[in-house]
C-alpha cells in the first residue's frame, strides 16, 4: 500500500512502421505514488538482430548525409499524411517523445504522441544526429494535449539521448529529464539553445 501499485504483463510489440510482429515481452510495472513508473522488462525478439542495425544505419545515413539542415513542421499533416522524406524525423521523434511519456505516464494518466509541431536538425562536427523537435502529447484520459520540447543526439552504436521540458495547464513548465543518464549534453553556448 506505501509503495503503490504492481502489475505483470505479457504482450507482443509490432514494428511501428509496418505492424509487423517485433517480438514478445514479459513486464512488471511498479507505478510509485509521485513517480515515474519503474519497469522490469524481458523480450524475445522475433526480427533478426542484423536487419534491425541495418535499418537502423539506413536511418541514421539518411539523415546524416544532409547537406542542409532539416527543417519541418506539422507531421503529420492535418490529413493525418507524411511525406516519405519526412519518415525518418517521424520515427527520431516518436523514439525520443517515448521517454518523455514513460516518465510522465502514472496509472490514471497515459500519454500518445499525437503531432511533432516543429521539427529542427542541428548539423554536427562529430559523428551524432541531433533534432530540436515540439511535440504535441495527447494526455488520456483527460483529452489535454501537451506541449513538449525535446532534444536528442543520436548514433547507432550508442543508446538514443533525450533531454526534454513539458508545459501543462494545471503544471506549468516541467523538466522531466534531469541528469540522469539518458540525458542529452547540450552546448547552449554553440547552439543558442535555453537548456
Amino acid at each position: 500500500p506505501d509503495s503503490g501499485h504492481k502489475y505483470y504483463l505479457q504482450f507482443t510489440t509490432e514494428d511501428y512502421r509496418t505492424g509487423e510482429n517485433a517480438g514478445s515481452c514479459l513486464a512488471t510495472v511498479l507505478y510509485p505514488k509521485m513517480k515515474a513508473p519503474v519497469v522490469n522488462i524481458k523480450c524475445t525478439p522475433t526480427r533478426d538482430r542484423k536487419h534491425i542495425q541495418e535499418e537502423d544505419n539506413r536511418l541514421y545515413q539518411q539523415l546524416r548525409h544532409q547537406t542542409k539542415r532539416i527543417t519541418a513542421s506539422n507531421i503529420p499533416d492535418s490529413y493525418g499524411n507524411i511525406e516519405p522524406a519526412l519518415e525518418p524525423v517521424w520515427a527520431l521523434a516518436v523514439a525520443g517523445s517515448s521517454k518523455a511519456m514513460w516518465e510522465k505516464s502514472t496509472e490514471n494518466l497515459g500519454y500518445f504522441m499525437a503531432q511533432v509541431k516543429s521539427a529542427k536538425q542541428w548539423l554536427r562536427k562529430d559523428d551524432f544526429i541531433e533534432f530540436d523537435y515540439t511535440v504535441l502529447l495527447h494526455e488520456i484520459p483527460t483529452q489535454e494535449i501537451i506541449p513538449c520540447h525535446l532534444r536528442l543526439t543520436w548514433h547507432p552504436a550508442h543508446p538514443l539521448k533525450v533531454k526534454y521540458f513539458c508545459a501543462s495547464e494545471k503544471q506549468g513548465l516541467e523538466d522531466g529529464s534531469g541528469g540522469e543518464s539518458g540525458s542529452a549534453e547540450s552546448n547552449s553556448q554553440e547552439r543558442g539553445a535555453n537548456f
